[in-house]
């Protein structure tokens, strides 16, 4: 019954991969370079993605528009980036010829992104749980917007360079020793 789940996951999965990959096809060139950037490659890509993230939410603060200004402008900005993106892309970035390594990389990202919108959709309800449970706790929300997306565009670095798999063990390490000494203090 278990592996029946794991298929019927890994088969949609697959499915909502291959549906991906078709529709993101013309966003290929910039999805490798993103991809690049939010890895790490070069030393000044952290210090970059902090910058323009943080200048586009100094501009957004320092404007103060409106709800309905903000979202109109954000909609506009991602319909004028599909129109234009793919017509642009292979021009900028040169050949429309890939690679079986790009073509790869390109469905790896594609399995990512699925995956982790699975995750937000589950981190998702848990927030408004959180919300039902404690409704007096308030942050600014372009305060706790600007972290998370700060956060989300730092992830997959932090990943790749095991920064956090390290403190992940460190805190390992630390529960093991609270619980040998819990043991000791039991015995």
């Amino acid at each position: 019954m278990m592996a029946e789940g794991d298929n019927r996951s890994t088969n949609l999965l697959a499915a909502e991969t291959a549906s991906l990959e078709e529709q993101l096809q013309g966003w290929g060139e910039v999805m490798l370079m993103a991809d690049k950037i939010l890895r790490w490659e070069r030393p000044w890509f952290p210090p970059a993605i902090i910058g323009v993230v943080s200048l586009v939410f100094l501009t957004i603060y320092g404007l103060d528009p409106s709800v309905l200004s903000g979202v109109s402008c954000f909609v506009m900005f991602l319909c004028l980036a599909d129109y234009f993106v793919p017509i642009l892309a292979p021009r900028i970035f040169g050949s429309n010829k890939w690679t079986t390594e790009q073509q790869q990389r390109f469905h790896e990202i594609c399995s990512s992104l699925v995956k982790t919108r699975w995750r937000a959709v589950g981190w998702w309800k848990r927030l408004f749980t959180l919300k039902e449970e404690k409704p007096k706790m308030q942050v600014h929300n372009l305060l706790l917007t600007y972290l998370i997306v700060t956060f989300l565009l730092m992830l997959p670095g932090l990943n790749q360079h095991g920064v956090i798999s390290k403190y992940i063990g460190m805190a390992k390490r630390e529960m093991n020793k609270l619980l040998k000494q819990k043991e000791k203090k039991n015995e």
